[in-house]
């Protein structure tokens, strides 16, 4: 009985398994082959690119540089004299004049000092007095000649010392009265205060490290630039080779535009003031400082800004797009141009830039057609398709009718449907069906339940159908 059953379980396996193979093998082969799901064939053609007409120019050569806001006035507010602070006579960030009184410092020794000095005064003027009557009546005495010569030069001697302690005594009391007019700590610039670092009736001493204020003038500002070693010896070279006509106008006239942290344009344009001419040993850079009025306090000391400096013109440059260009592993500047219906690759010689633009000097001729759109669908060599179109302030591709430019979209359609094949799975599922119920029986070999449907069934089975196969 049992033997039998084997036997019929083995009828039903191979039976299920040549009925499933040939209907894989013919989707297998549909899809290898063409037939239901045939693969659609790439478009072929050239590119369709979008290009501008290039010609030489006259354009102004720039340079962008990195720096930071610094005051052009920067004073730290110390006392001259120690004692304990009285009264604290302004706010934080006000506006203060040059002598406005900032601090009272209690002043009663100070004033003491001056009464002492006072006092000194009046006796060394009281000396000088008597010294002056006795010096003459010592003269009167000797002209008659009841006097001796040396008793009259001691007289002479002591109306001399009488004068010069009545000096001694005005300068002490000319140092208690400054002594104690630096009780009141007053501005020494003129700008916008910080916060106090004190507070009333804390103990200060005379000079001492700890500033108790800082006074900063923003208005007009400066601008800290640095730049490289490396791009200063290139703008000579070009400077003396005519390359790039300088400006002709001296350091302090050069004009110099700033843009802010948040990326808008400063309304007020500045001037170079002084330049560094020693180059860091670490960095190899030098600093150059411009100057910016700063009426609306905009401009606050250690914002990061970028500069653009105007460094003169090229007379036959060509102005290329920087999204048209990019850096090979070298860090040359790179461009396509359309010549002979073929994407082209120059490599271009730059002097700096213009706006969102590069100043090209070699590499490009007058009439080149750039690429500036389509270009991650070319490589070099590719055939292609020029279309004109020119650059809108937002820096899209247009065509000469303002419409956007139709290389944006890929060539060719979109790809095929994937065929359905709901019919070739149930067709599957019924064939498998009796090796699912055959597998069952129990003297039979344990035998994995097929797929219900899809061509991984026919891949599982593939190898079962041709081991059955004698």
């Amino acid at each position: 009985m049992d033997q039998r059953h084997g036997v019929l379980a083995l009828i039903l396996i191979s039976a299920g398994v040549l009925v499933f193979y040939p209907a894989g093998a013919a989707l297998a082969q549909g899809v290898r082959g063409g037939g239901s799901a045939p693969a659609q064939s790439a478009p072929s053609g050239p590119v369709q690119v979008g290009v501008m007409t290039l010609q030489h120019q006259s354009v102004p050569v720039t340079v962008e540089l990195p720096g930071r806001v610094s005051a052009s006035q920067s004073a730290d507010v110390r006392p001259q004299v120690g004692g304990v602070i009285k009264s604290i006579d302004f706010k934080a960030g006000q506006q203060v004049q040059q002598g406005d009184v900032l601090y009272e410092i209690d002043s009663a020794t100070y004033d003491a000092q001056v009464a002492v000095a006072q006092a000194a005064v009046q006796k060394a003027q009281a000396a000088e007095t008597n010294a002056q009557t006795k010096l003459t009546r010592s003269t009167q005495l000797a002209q008659t000649n009841n006097l001796s010569q040396s008793d009259l030069q001691d007289a002479q001697l002591a109306e001399t010392q009488a004068q010069a302690d009545v000096a001694s005594a005005n300068a002490s009391l000319d140092a208690a009265k400054i002594s104690a007019s630096l009780t009141k700590v007053a501005a020494p610039i003129s700008g916008l205060i910080s916060d106090t670092a004190v507070t009333t009736g804390a103990l200060v001493t005379a000079a001492q490290v700890t500033a108790l204020a800082t006074i900063r003038q923003l208005d007009p500002s400066y601008v800290d630039l640095v730049e490289t070693s490396a791009n200063l010896l290139k703008l000579r070279a070009q400077l003396e080779s005519g390359t790039v006509k300088g400006n002709g106008r001296t350091p302090g006239s050069t004009s110099v535009h700033l843009t802010l942290e948040d990326g808008t344009a400063y309304d007020q344009s500045g001037t170079l003031t002084v330049a560094d001419f020693v180059v860091s040993q670490s960095t190899g850079t030098f600093t150059i400082r411009a100057s910016f009025p700063n009426p609306r306090r905009l401009l606050l000391p250690g914002m990061f800004v970028r500069a653009t400096v105007d460094l003169g013109t090229e007379p036959n440059g060509f102005l290329v797009p920087q999204r048209a260009v990019t850096f090979d592993a070298s860090g040359e500047a790179t461009a396509f141009f359309v010549e002979n219906g073929k994407a082209v690759s120059h490599v271009l010689t730059t002097a700096g830039t213009s706006g969102n633009n590069w100043v090209v000097t070699a590499g490009v001729a007058d009439g080149a057609q750039l690429v500036v759109d389509g270009l991650q669908k070319i490589s070099n060599g590719s055939a292609v398709a020029p279309v004109p179109v020119a650059l809108n302030d937002q820096g899209v591709a247009v065509d000469t009718n303002g419409s956007a430019s139709s290389s944006a979209v890929p060539n060719g359609g979109p790809p095929a449907a994937a065929p359905a094949n709901g019919a070739a799975s149930s067709r599957q599922s019924s064939a498998v069906a009796p090796t699912s119920t055959a597998s069952a029986a129990p003297s039979s070999p344990p035998v994995s339940p097929a797929p219900a449907s899809g061509v991984s069934g026919s891949a599982v089975e593939a190898p079962a159908a041709g081991a059955s196969t004698p």
